[in-house]
C-alpha cells in the first residue's frame, strides 16, 4: 500500500512524505495526482522524502521523472530526499540522480532550496 502525507515547510516547499511501493498499479496514480495539485496551487518546490519506501520500480522511476519535468515547466523544482538501500540504487541505476538531486534527507533537500 502506498501512503502520501503533504506537509509544508517554511516559507513554501512542499514535502511529500511517502511510503510503501510505488510501483505499477492505481495506487502509484496518487503520487501524480499530488503533484498535478501542487503545481495547480502554484507550488514550484517539491521535496518527495523517499525514506519509507520499500521498493520502486520502472512505473516510480517514470512518476519521479514526469514530475520533475512537469515542476520544472512551471519555473519550479523537485528534489528527492531519504532513498535508502534498493530504492537509492535504482535511483542511481536508471540516472535519475542526474536529473534530480538526491539528498540524505529531507532537511538536507529543503536547505538552501
Amino acid at each position: 500500500m502506498l501512503e502520501i502525507q503533504t506537509k509544508q515547510l517554511p516559507p513554501d516547499i512542499a514535502l511529500l512524505e511517502i511510503a510503501g511501493r510505488i510501483t505499477l498499479g492505481r495506487e502509484s496514480k496518487q503520487l501524480e495526482w499530488s503533484v498535478e495539485t501542487l503545481v495547480g496551487e502554484g507550488r514550484k518546490k517539491v521535496i518527495f522524502d523517499l525514506t519509507g519506501v520499500t521498493n520502486i520500480d520502472s512505473t516510480g522511476i517514470g512518476i519521479i521523472v514526469m514530475s520533475a519535468a512537469q515542476l520544472k515547466k512551471v519555473g519550479g523544482e523537485l528534489r528527492v530526499a531519504g532513498a535508502t538501500a534498493h530504492v537509492a540504487e535504482v535511483l542511481k541505476m536508471t540516472n535519475v540522480d542526474q536529473i534530480v538531486a538526491l539528498h540524505p534527507t529531507a532537511a538536507a533537500a529543503a536547505a538552501g532550496f
